[in-house]
């Protein structure tokens, strides 16, 4: 299922959610607009889903990985450390459902953090 991110109506990223049950129920919302949250090198913003974790929670994800985080009902995009991190691979707050990935480097996100909002359309 591709996507595209939209940051400040201004820079595009395609990605793309995994076949989950999960994944899925966000496909099914898009699209989405929320305002973005920083976290080291990732950013994370809150959607209109409440799902538990399932079989693809994990601590361990990697630059490029897309996941939704439960406990704060949000979407994280991981593009480097997080304050977590113990090396240059991030570290979420606590287990997430990983969902999808992007398609493109993750370190073009960098130069994004001056931006507040994100909107995600399905493609």
């Amino acid at each position: 299922m591709r996507i595209k991110l939209i940051f400040d109506e201004k820079e595009e990223v395609l990605a793309e959610l995994f076949d989950t049950g999960c994944a899925k129920a966000i496909y099914d919302i898009l699209p989405i607009e929320a305002n973005l949250n920083t976290w080291g090198d990732e950013f994370y913003f809150s959607i209109p889903l409440e799902y538990p974790l399932d079989e693809t929670a994990t601590l361990k994800v990697k630059a490029g990985d897309i996941g939704y985080w439960p406990p704060g009902k949000a979407m994280a995009i991981f593009f480097g450390p997080t304050p977590a991190s113990v090396d240059e691979n991030p570290v979420p707050a606590s287990e997430v459902n990983i969902i999808g990935r992007l398609l493109e480097d993750p370190a073009k996100l960098k130069k994004f953090k001056k931006f507040k909002k994100i909107k995600i359309v399905s493609l």
